[in-house]
């Protein structure tokens, strides 16, 4: 490969520009949509995505339900698009979350929310796209383009998006002002070396990726980055549920990526990076209160719900790393192109 930096590259470094660009731009729809939420007050909130964008729909899951009180339940868009069902979904919310907003069957599903009583939301970075009409609110996440197959500055903002999207309909001023400090941080957390992985993924042909409340939804994300730009499989869990099952494959060497925000669940995950470190796995965590398993320089925002955002950031530029360090093009994936439209 060449010494040109790779679209992926420089998306990523567009990062911390393209999240204050949002929080700036896309405020007056960010405000005017959470007092629309809080009008409305949902009984529940419903999400409707796929890839990378259901990732950000199951970081709001647990941002929600942590703080906000309401419990969230992702929907399949075949719900709409193959079976044509109907959902009662009077006194609710419907958050729907698409890069490009033009996949039919996740336009389909929000259309049928907002037909079955749901005020819909739509997070998308195409501001006159078919998911953007089909909604009450349109928020133009304003990533600019992103031309890698691989997500990463889109996946970030959604995140964001719907962070502030929330602090606007609960009035949380502490999240407003740690979302206003992230253009900063992930500049940071772009900085964190975390090649020391590299040598623990030279020979194995899989990996398990941890995480637990927030940053499960990351955990998910970065198993299908390494999918995607490494050739490599990669398995998610959360730290409570890989002491079950999964135990089963981890032996001497085994790869593990532990992913600890600074938030309640640090110290479950860090003891679970222990443990498995114990059966001789290589274990790499996000923490500095493990003891056996390897610390990895991490960002603290000092927020529990903005925290794990700079793990995937700091991710992000690792993967690319990597890719490129196994001779690959992250930027070219097999089989895979930009944008899918699903039926």
């Amino acid at each position: 490969m060449s010494a040109t930096k790779t679209h992926m590259r420089r998306e990523i470094e567009e990062i911390p520009e393209a999240t204050a660009r949002l929080l700036d731009g896309s405020a007056p729809v960010l405000t005017e949509a959470g007092r629309g939420i809080r009008e409305r007050d949902p009984h529940f909130i419903v999400t409707v995505a796929r890839g990378s964008s259901d990732h950000a729909a199951t970081f709001m899951k647990y941002a929600v339900e942590l703080t906000a009180g309401l419990a969230v339940a992702s929907v399949g868009p075949s719900i709409a698009s193959i079976y044509g069902a109907k959902l009662r979904l009077a006194g609710s919310a419907c958050l729907a979350i698409s890069q490009s907003g033009k996949s039919p069957d996740i336009v389909a599903m929000a259309q049928a929310a907002r037909d079955g009583g749901a005020l819909t939301v739509a997070i998308t970075n195409t501001a006159d796209s078919p998911l953007a009409r089909a909604s009450d609110y349109a928020i133009d996440i304003l990533a600019g383009p992103e031309r890698s197959v691989a997500a990463t500055k889109t996946f970030v903002n959604s995140a964001v998006a719907g962070l502030a999207l929330m602090a606007h309909s609960t009035g949380d001023d502490k999240l407003l002002a740690a979302l206003a400090r992230l253009p900063e941080h992930f500049r940071k957390a772009i900085a964190c070396d975390w090649m020391a992985l590299a040598g623990a993924l030279e020979t194995p042909r899989s990996l398990f990726i941890l995480g637990r409340g927030p940053s499960t939804a990351f955990a998910y994300e970065a198993a299908l980055k390494f999918k995607e730009t490494c050739g490599m499989h990669a398995e998610a869990y959360s730290a409570a549920e890989v002491m079950h099952g999964p135990l089963a494959l981890v032996g001497p060497g085994f790869p593990v990526l532990a992913l600890a925000a600074r938030d309640a669940s640090e110290p479950s995950v860090a003891e679970a990076a222990d443990a498995l470190a114990g059966k001789g796995a290589a274990v790499f965590v996000t923490s500095d209160k493990a003891k056996r398993a390897l610390p990895l320089p991490h960002v603290a925002t000092g927020h529990p719900l903005t925290d794990p955002l700079t793990l995937i950031v700091s991710f992000y530029g690792f993967v690319e790393a990597f890719a490129r360090h196994r001779g690959l093009d992250p930027d070219l994936p097999p089989n895979l192109r930009k944008v899918t439209e699903t039926v």
